[in-house]
């Protein structure tokens, strides 16, 4: 591989203009394409084989037309002090208001709370629900404003009037201003980091077409393959991260090679054979990590999952051709500043500038101080970091998966003070009623059972109350909601569902009926039950498959064991630091959490996906040159040294822009956004500087030479994958054996050279 990435990074280097020109001209026709195309469609959330699923689908073949997916509005008139809401001025307020509500144009049903009997039992609260002929983002600013209106008139009469529900619910942004910061923190790092405007602009600069490509292609094919809008934000948030860490990892080790004396086309081919092979396995167990979300049977985090995996392929797409292109571009300026300073004064002096730079591979830098440091104490670094993450990781034994809605909400919101006024007023579980569906179909007197049923589950402990049955057209199914006496995430109300559920039998029996529970408290009970299940054959699929992968990379089983083991480490530690924060409350406050409560569903799904990904791109760029050095004559503690000598500026590099970038997202208004962004930055951070710059060398130091085990008989039948450059390094040794040969000859220095390719002079590297 590393010889064929050669080649590639070669030409990309002389074509430089046209490969330029080609990433221009692809951004530009899937920018046309997203800009031509219909708009993605506002696919509703579903959970395949799960029992509230099944009742949607019931309600949908039984109760044809519905709008089910059409938005909503629950307007909360709350009476002032000392007053009840049925006096009759406050009455006609509230009647006047809900008048008004029910003749705006997009309006299907607008219920007078009144003639619902939606008054609390101390007569102070009314709701009236509002159901709308169009989805919340097609609904006009007419429709919305007749609603807020009809809000202010009531207000003017003196009722407190909240609006919750969807209807005038806000697109939640991916991350905002914070995002940005994000990106300007990365841009400093970077800057830094490289101590060059260009070197750290083009990162910055390939990082954008990916995810501009990326992003554009899923826009542009969202109608065709029922893509959601929010599939971009996961596309967006890993687009950034990766495409400037694979970036990064190739410019400096083109400034490496630079510094070994090769000129500006054979240093970029060498970065490309050689760093660019860590960049396809690194992104290999990216897309791995991604894809196998599909295990889990949830259509939306499949889609999201592959939508993510496609941006991904695209960075590593640029990082080997348009990154090696620009270099050609910027061959000098991606230099720091003292190099190239140095080089100019060594051309006055008449030195060749090749040589006129030292590599700073070869200083003794803080990388190789840090691996001398853990070399002379493995056991005590590698028991601290076990320890600590360890504890670190204790919250996840009180993980409670759930779904947050308006409660999570601050309270300057009204979505969230309805929220509160009714939970008030009728109780905390009002909030999430859950619904009944009936199937009567078998039924001899449908009527009589579906009242049968109804008076039994009313009398289920845990049940506050029920409401009146609705038929169908055919008279055979029926639908009613049970309000229980809990909110919608309490442990309590997740077992009444199952109560539900498990006395079904009992409660139709005789009936000739049976039902089923649904509603979007009983989804997302049975989401997160779903998503606990499919955990441990999702990580056994993708570590599996990684741990295969990782073997045919370094050539041994511990090396991909200990990268599985750390992966597990610091994931665990990532999600008791979010348990710690969402759920317990810790610093709350400082990120902007405004209510606690369970933890996404899809949260630990998301968290094992992504940073398994993650973490092994880190221990492929740290690993990688360790291996490298081995390969090359090391012994194996000194192949650890020179490892980190090499990679740990850039491993601290990337660490410190991924967590700068997902860190921009808990600016982000929808808390699943804002969660997985502290939980992707925390495991970064774990990951990065605790697994991979602690307890992978660490581990290496006390290992040896065991390290590199693999049988025989496995090492054969494995296939042989170039990554350390060994390729390379006999492509060096017979061009010096060719140029001493040609020298020999008479051939002038540099003869038939065109520019940027005169001859290295570098000795080959010794293959072990």
């Amino acid at each position: 591989m590393a010889s064929f990435l050669y080649l590639l990074g070669r030409l990309a280097f002389r074509w430089r203009w046209c490969v330029a020109l080609l990433w221009v001209a692809v951004l530009g026709a899937v920018g046309a394409g997203a800009a031509l195309a219909p708009a993605a469609p506002d696919s509703s959330f579903s959970m395949p084989g799960t029992e509230s699923q099944k009742a949607f689908d019931l309600l949908a073949q039984r109760y044809p037309g519905t709008t089910a997916d059409g938005a909503s509005a629950m307007v909360v008139f709350v009476a002032p002090s000392g007053q009840k809401v049925t006096a009759s001025a406050n009455k006609a307020a509230v009647e006047k208001a809900v008048a008004e509500v029910a003749g705006g144009t997009q309006v299907a049903t607008a219920v007078n709370p009144f003639q619902a009997k939606a008054v609390s039992k101390d007569g102070t609260t009314a709701y009236s629900t509002v159901s709308y002929q169009a989805v919340a983002k097609n609904l006009t600013d007419s429709t919305k404003n007749t609603l807020t209106d009809a809000a202010q008139q009531a207000r003017n009469a003196g009722l407190t009037v909240e609006i919750g529900g969807t209807a005038l619910a806000t697109q939640p942004a991916a991350g905002g201003a914070s995002e940005g910061i994000g990106i300007m923190v990365a841009a400093v790092v970077l800057l830094v980091t490289f101590g060059s405007v260009a070197a750290a602009g083009l990162p910055l600069l390939t990082a954008i077409v990916s995810v501009g490509v990326g992003v554009a292609a899923i826009t542009a094919l969202g109608s065709t393959l029922g893509l959601a809008s929010t599939t971009t934000t996961l596309a967006m948030m890993l687009g950034l991260a990766v495409g400037i860490d694979y970036a990064v990892l190739i410019i400096s080790r083109y400034r490496e090679e630079r510094g070994n004396g090769h000129t500006p086309q054979e240093a970029t081919a060498r970065a490309v054979g050689t760093a660019g092979s860590s960049v396809v396995f690194a992104g290999l167990t990216v897309v791995i990590g991604l894809a196998g979300l599909s295990v889990v049977g949830v259509p939306t985090l499949t889609k999201m999952g592959l939508a993510a995996a496609g941006t991904v392929i695209i960075a590593v797409l640029v990082a080997l051709t348009l990154v090696p292109a620009l270099l050609g571009f910027w061959q000098r300026a991606v230099q720091p500043r003292a190099v190239r300073k140095a080089e100019r004064k060594a051309k006055r002096r008449g030195v060749p500038a090749a040589h006129s730079a030292t590599n700073p591979a070869q200083r003794r830098n803080g990388g190789a101080r840090w691996g001398a440091f853990v070399l002379r104490r493995p056991l005590p670094v590698l028991l601290l970091a076990v320890v600590g993450l360890g504890v670190i990781a204790v919250p996840v034994t009180q993980l409670h998966l759930g779904t947050s809605g308006d409660e999570a909400k601050p309270t300057s919101t009204t979505e969230r003070r309805a929220y509160d006024d009714l939970a008030k007023a009728f109780g905390a579980g009002f909030n999430g009623p859950l619904t009944i569906v009936v199937d009567a179909k078998g039924a001899a007197d449908p009527k009589a059972a579906v009242t049968g049923i109804t008076q039994k589950i009313s009398a289920t402990d845990g049940v506050v109350s029920v409401s009146a049955a609705r038929f169908n057209k055919a008279g055979d199914t029926a639908v009613f909601s049970a309000v229980p006496a809990t909110a919608p995430n309490d442990t309590r109300t997740t077992n009444l569902v199952h109560t539900l559920r498990d006395e079904r039998s009992s409660i139709t029996t005789g009936t000739g009926a049976t039902y089923q529970v649904t509603g979007t408290t009983a989804i997302n009970i049975d989401s997160a039950q779903k998503v606990q299940g499919a955990l441990i054959p999702y990580l056994g699929i993708v570590v599996g498959l990684a741990f295969l992968l990782l073997m045919i990379v370094f050539r041994s089983v511990l090396v991909p064991l200990k990268a599985a083991l750390g992966f597990l480490l610091s994931v665990l530690a990532a999600l008791g630091s979010v348990v710690a924060v969402f759920q317990w409350g810790w610093l709350a406050e400082l990120l902007g959490v405004h209510q606690t409560g369970p933890i996404m569903s899809l949260m630990p799904i998301f968290m094992v996906g992504i940073v398994f990904g993650l973490a092994m791109d880190y221990e492929v760029f740290l690993v990688s040159r360790m291996r490298e050095a081995y390969v090359h004559g090391a012994q194996p503690k000194d192949a650890v040294v020179a490892g980190l000598r090499t990679s740990t500026r850039v491993v601290v590099a990337a660490a410190l822009i991924m967590i700068a970038v997902f860190s921009g997202f808990i600016g982000a208004d929808e808390a699943m956004i804002k969660m997985i962004g502290f939980g992707l930055a925390i495991a970064v951070l774990f990951d990065a500087f605790v697994v991979r710059l602690a307890i992978v060398p660490a581990a290496f130091a006390l290992l040896g030479q065991k390290a590199w085990w693999i049988p025989r008989w496995l090492d054969r039948m494995l296939p042989k994958v170039d990554i350390e450059g060994e390729g390379l390094a006999r492509r060096a040794a017979a061009a010096e054996h060719r140029d001493a040969s040609e020298d020999g000859k008479g051939r002038e220095d540099g003869e038939g050279w065109e520019d940027g390719e005169r001859a290295d002079h570098g000795s080959p590297a010794r293959i072990h």
